[in-house]
């Protein structure tokens, strides 16, 4: 799973993977979320510090994905 961050400086899941940004990858589990978060990945792949809000508007993305 792509998370991205666009141009704009926002971070989101991009289901397409073709979206413009910087991406950095996860495996298609919300495990594998949780782990980026607690080892702060994102942060350094992004190289910015990402606010909390921000993490959980990915969980509840990550859930929608994993319900289709």
């Amino acid at each position: 799973m792509r998370v991205l961050r666009s141009t704009e400086g926002g971070i989101m899941l991009d289901t397409t993977g073709k979206k413009n940004g910087r991406g950095a990858y996860l495996c298609r589990s919300m495990e594998c979320l949780k782990m980026a978060r607690k080892n702060r990945g994102l942060e350094r792949s992004f190289k910015m510090s990402i606010p909390n809000e921000v993490y959980d508007q990915l969980e509840k993305e990550f859930e929608e994905f994993e319900a289709e």
